[in-house]
């Protein structure tokens, strides 16, 4: 009895490090080290890619998506939108596709409600028994153990993604930069999504 618990304690501890709600770390694209540059006249790009962790990593990738921090120095002598004055290309000169922050944001966000299954471990009970110098059964007793790890799992873990996803959509708003006016001789930080399986070269046009 003791060694079955002993395994199945382990499996569930297995089960539950895979399964538990991923945290966030914020993007912060004004103390990022940009690694890659592109420049189109007075108009300079600076982007990095992999950005994200976890599990927001893991559907990033399986949804084919890339989120991109950028820097952008507008060093003409005109204001310039980004989007419209400014834009993106691969190196072929194809134009990027830059996704709606609240498409970025429900592709790739975790499903608080993914984490309701932890209450079918509610029924769950402890079971000991004791027996007597001839191996004899004398008493048996259960403890309801699922009551406080079912719905804790479950809560604490919607809790978790919740709050991860608040972060996660408040650095794409907060960092939206598609239709922002550049003004002329400065330089602005953003974050973008593009559709992609890869990590093409990036330049400004």
């Amino acid at each position: 009895m003791i060694k079955f618990f002993k395994i199945s304690v382990l499996a569930l501890s297995v089960l539950f490090l895979n399964s538990c709600a991923s945290g966030y770390k914020k993007i912060q694209p004004k103390t990022i080290n940009f690694a890659s540059r592109s420049e189109n006249n007075t108009i300079v790009l600076e982007y990095k890619y992999d950005l994200l962790e976890k599990k927001y990593k893991k559907k990033e990738l399986n949804n084919g998506l890339k989120v991109i921090a950028i820097k952008v120095t507008n060093n003409t002598s005109n204001d310039l939108v980004f989007g419209k004055d400014i834009r993106l290309t691969y190196e072929n000169g194809n134009e990027l596709n830059l996704l709606e922050t609240n498409v970025v944001y429900n592709t790739i966000k975790q499903s608080p409600a993914s984490y309701l299954w932890y209450l079918l471990l509610t029924p769950m009970q402890f079971q000991t028994t004791t027996t007597n110098s001839f191996g004899q059964q004398t008493s048996s007793s259960s403890t309801p153990i699922g009551l406080v790890i079912g719905p804790g799992l479950a809560g604490g873990n919607m809790i978790a993604a919740s709050s991860a996803n608040k972060n996660f959509q408040n650095d794409l708003t907060k960092n939206d930069i598609i239709g922002k006016i550049i003004k002329k001789g400065e330089t602005v930080y953003g974050i973008v999504g593009i559709r992609s399986d890869n990590y093409d070269t990036i330049k400004v046009k």
